[in-house]
């Protein structure tokens, strides 16, 4: 058995489905542990009686320390907080031997084992690195390592790691960069040596998303093509910044080629649409809102252009592409 777990609200629910369905795809033995960050979804989820998924409230899952901050952060920021917790309460109740935390916007095309099996036995932690392109490198701000998919042990290894962290966290966690600091995963930039038992993901399957998809080119069943002129099996990619607004749909900001667009983010973008369709109507499950105009609106436009990121589609132009 493998087992996983992940947080969302509302606002993801859609997202957090498509990337289960994903994983139950590929990886026959999974179970994962969903940590519902508003009463709706835990409500939904419990529906579902699905014994592979096991949804976690709020009420069930936050304690004393968690709730003496959260109205310090922002609800993005309370996330990133948590998962921390998430996995340290995890091993308290069930007793797993290990669990991989996985963000909600992933999508898995093939087995995460592929991943998870890397970790040897003598180690206890598995990391992602972002792997910036270069022109989009920010790591000195938003750190080498990516939250994404994080592999941790049961054991006193893993425990002490994930308490370290959890401290860091709670004392100070929001989105901006601070005396070395940003969010949850700046904290990880020197775990490589502050913990001896970190491993460090070298399969460049697992990872790809929009900030280093630039280092490589699509192949057949879902292999990709890396710079480096090695093939890997693309495990997983990273969906950040994929916006819903009532008149658009956003991309991000990173160069992407119409290959991309086409074959990764269309069928993507499809089944989310669909999941929309097919849930409550009374939840706002992609996350959709008016887009927020501003009189930069036209100029913002314009740079994007000359920069070949204008990854801003009305509806009608993006179902036509």
């Amino acid at each position: 058995m493998e087992y996983f777990c992940t947080l969302f609200n509302q606002f993801y629910l859609a997202r957090g489905l498509t990337m289960i369905e994903s994983l139950f795809q590929y990886c026959l033995n999974a179970n994962i542990y969903v940590f519902a960050f508003d009463q709706e979804t835990f409500e939904y989820l419990s529906s579902l009686n699905d014994p592979r998924i096991i949804p976690i409230s709020l009420h069930e899952f936050e304690d004393e320390e968690l709730l003496k901050i959260k109205k310090s952060r922002s609800l993005a920021e309370y996330c990133w907080t948590s998962t921390s917790s998430t996995l340290l309460y995890l091993f308290k109740k069930y007793n797993l031997p290990q669990c991989t935390y996985l963000d909600a916007d992933l999508f898995f095309y093939h087995s995460p084992e592929i991943l998870i099996h890397e970790l040897p036995h003598k180690k206890s932690v598995l990391l992602t690195e972002h792997h910036y392109t270069p022109k989009y490198d920010t790591s000195q701000k938003t750190g080498r390592f990516c939250v994404q998919f994080m592999t941790f042990k049961n054991n006193e290894e893993g425990v002490k790691a994930l308490k370290w962290w959890r401290e860091q966290c709670l004392n100070w966690c929001f989105a901006r960069f601070e005396d070395g600091k940003f969010g949850d995963q700046k904290y990880l930039d020197d775990w490589e040596t502050r913990f001896p038992f970190v491993h460090i993901l070298k399969h460049l399957g697992g990872g790809v998303a929009p900030w280093n998809i630039q280092q490589y080119d699509l192949q057949e069943d879902n292999f990709i093509l890396h710079d480096s002129g090695e093939s890997y099996p693309l495990v997983f990619y990273h969906f950040h910044y994929v916006k819903f607004y009532n008149e658009f749909l956003e991309l991000g900001r990173y160069k992407l080629s119409e290959e991309v667009i086409l074959q990764i983010y269309k069928p993507y973008i499809q089944k989310l649409l669909e999941k929309e369709k097919v849930l409550p109507k009374n939840l706002n499950v992609n996350g959709k809102n008016p887009y927020p105009f501003t009189w930069k609106f036209p100029f913002v436009q314009i740079k994007r252009k000359c920069k070949g990121v204008n990854y801003l589609y009305r509806w009608e132009d993006w179902k036509n592409l």
